[in-house]
Parts: structure tokens; C-alpha cells; sequence
């Protein structure tokens, strides 16, 4: 596991289409699952340290967030010949036992869609505003040794409701790390 940090949000990108199988075998593309308010798109997989660091967490704040007009699709894009644990049916499992009930959850299996957002890490988060231009790159709350640092709401929650209210993100941003997406060989 290489620690990766994301790079700087670059505002005003547009988010990019897709269309991938969620867990429930449906086709979704970026129309499908645009928020009213704001569109959070986060690059995550089942192994991963950092994201079962905060994975109950994170999926409590995106059904909260539904309420404000969010809504979340999660992206799996990793090699799962290598790293089976991330397979379509773990997918699944995990998308239960973390109770995913406002996030869908997609499998990437050409690794395309990473690679047009320029995903890095595992979690990567793109929080978007209603008009679908980046307006969040950073991390989802400060953690050391894998545990969360205070009980205050995640930076990305409290992100992702100013993007619904205001269309901007917050101009200070600390970049998410995690594990390097693995990539093909």
C-alpha cells in the first residue's frame, strides 16, 4: 500500500459522464445520479485501510446529505484480479454491512472513469455544485492512527452543504490521502 495524497482542487472543472453496473446491476451514468443542490462522485474500494477508517461515518454523512439535496455515487476502480477483496460481489457485501442506503455503488472495471477524473487514492472525494463544476479535492475529516481526531462534523459534509447553498466550495482545503488506486498492470 503506497500512501497517496490527492492533488489541489482544480474549481470549475466540469464533472465527466459515465455509465458503469452498480451493486444492484443497474446501469447509472452522471445524469442518473446528479443532485438537485450538489453531486458528490467519491473514488472508494472495500480494502483499504483509510476507508474502512471512516466508511460508517461517511456513509451516515451521505445520507444526511440527501436531505440537503446531495447525492453520493461511490466508484470502486481497483484491480481486483490482484486485490480480490475489492470484487464485485465483496462490493456488495460491503455496501451492506456499512449500510449504503443513498449511495450507489459502482464498479469501474476498465479503470477509465478513474482515470478521466484523475483519481489517485482511496477515498478520493470530487464534490460538485448543482451546475456539476469541482468545487471540493480534499479530505473527509483529520484522523491519526487511523481514528478520527474529534467528534466535529467531517470536512466533507460541512463542504459539501455550503457547495448545496452557496454553488462555491471552501478556498482552504486539506487533500484526502489514502491507498494508491491499483492500476492494471
Amino acid at each position: 500500500m503506497a500512501l497517496t495524497k490527492t492533488p489541489v482542487c482544480d474549481f470549475g472543472t466540469k464533472a465527466k459522464d459515465f455509465k458503469l453496473k452498480s451493486i444492484n446491476n443497474e446501469m447509472i451514468t452522471l445524469n442518473d445520479i446528479k443532485g438537485q443542490n450538489a453531486t458528490l462522485i467519491m473514488f472508494i474500494c472495500n480494502h483499504c485501510p483509510y476507508v474502512k477508517a471512516i466508511i460508517k461515518d461517511l456513509a451516515k454523512d451521505c445520507n444526511d446529505l440527501k436531505r440537503d439535496g446531495i447525492n453520493t455515487v461511490a466508484i470502486m476502480s481497483n484491480d481486483t484480479k490482484i486485490y480480490p477483496e475489492d470484487s464485485f460481489y465483496n462490493m456488495v457485501q460491503f455496501a451492506k454491512e456499512n449500510e449504503f442506503k443513498e449511495i450507489d455503488y459502482l464498479i469501474d472495471e476498465t479503470q477509465d472513469i478513474a482515470r478521466k477524473y484523475g483519481a489517485v487514492c482511496t477515498p478520493d472525494f470530487f464534490g460538485y455544485n448543482k451546475d456539476l463544476e469541482l468545487q471540493y479535492r480534499g479530505r473527509y475529516k483529520e484522523l491519526k492512527d487511523l481514528k478520527p481526531v474529534n467528534d466535529n462534523e467531517s470536512d466533507l459534509k460541512l463542504a459539501m452543504k455550503t457547495i448545496a447553498k452557496t454553488n462555491k466550495g471552501p478556498i482552504e482545503q486539506i487533500p484526502s490521502m489514502g491507498c494508491n488506486i491499483k492500476w492494471f498492470k
